[in-house]
């Protein structure tokens, strides 16, 4: 039986809307080719997820932007241009949503990708899903939260804004294969007024799609954001740092905690064989809005 129907993303430039086409940068229609990112309007509309030059009824500002080895951007590089089979130029480009959910003590929740799921394996990133018809970006969000952790959040005891968008793509280099899955995924913050420890009371993790996870403190947060993917170094990384994380693992359906090297949450994508554990680019970017958007708050603050 088929399943719900999905969002797809459609672009609009000078009040003309298409459908997104997979396997060509969504990124690269709002900016010039030497650049990764854009501001742009987006939103939920008649059951799309629309992204516009311009600002319609509903609809948010944020930055969108795509990591500087895009697989999409790649392609268009290409001489002679690579031909996409059929198959997967008529899928389109789908919407997702993840959530970076923020403690009251500070602390923002990854999980660890389960090594079975066929699209980044093994990769730490936010609760996050798809888009499927009818729901509101925010739906998605706390939905896919509670399917994957068991975590369901009350009205009013948290708030929440978009961050920004991230052109993801599977696989997420070239050089590891033409691209599979194609999505734009809508990075919200989720600020809970429970401490990590009143959420983890509660958390019922779904070991289908979750191996592990964790409650991140800010200065690892602050090292895995500072880590540039496709980048010869890994940036201005703080040197202080502990040497193992404690984390939560689950297996045949219980969970222990145990110390992850810190070092892993540090690792970078690599260009070429096997991934590797690693935080995902998309969550890096993430992470640094939301570092971002912590100075701009202290700044506003007498």
């Amino acid at each position: 039986m088929a399943g719900p129907a999905r969002v797809l993303v459609h672009v609009r430039r000078g009040g003309a809307g298409r459908p997104a086409r997979f396997g060509q940068s969504v990124t690269g229609t709002f900016c010039p080719t030497h650049e990764d990112a854009a501001v742009v309007s987006c939103g939920l509309e008649r059951g799309r997820f629309l992204l516009s030059d311009v600002a319609f009824p509903g609809s948010t500002a944020a930055l969108l932007k795509r990591p500087s080895f895009c697989p999409a951007k790649r392609l268009e590089e290409e001489q002679p241009p690579v031909a996409l089979p059929a198959e997967l130029r008529d899928r389109g480009v789908a919407a997702g949503v993840a959530v970076l959910l923020q403690t009251s003590t500070g602390r923002i929740l990854l999980t660890r990708r389960a090594s079975t799921l066929s699209i980044f394996p093994n990769v730490w990133v936010p609760p996050g899903g798809h888009v499927e018809a009818d729901e509101e970006l925010l739906d998605v969000g706390l939905r896919e939260l509670e399917e994957e952790t068991g975590l369901r959040l009350a009205a009013g005891t948290f708030s929440w804004r978009m961050l920004g968008l991230w052109e993801s793509i599977y696989p997420p280099m070239l050089s590891r294969g033409l691209p599979r899955r194609h999505h734009i995924v809508a990075y919200l913050l989720v600020v809970s007024a429970e401490s990590h420890e009143q959420l983890e009371a509660r958390m019922r993790p779904s070991e289908s799609e979750v191996s592990a996870y964790a409650w991140l403190e800010p200065p690892v947060l602050e090292a895995i954001a500072a880590t540039e993917d496709g980048a010869e170094s890994l940036g201005n990384v703080p040197r202080v740092l502990p040497a193992t994380v404690g984390i939560t693992e689950l297996s045949n359906g219980s969970s222990s905690s145990t110390q992850l090297p810190t070092a892993t949450f540090l690792n970078t994508a690599p260009a070429e064989g096997e991934d590797v554990e690693r935080v995902s680019t998309g969550t890096k970017f993430a992470l640094r809005l939301w570092l971002e958007s912590l100075g701009e708050r202290g700044r506003a603050q007498p």
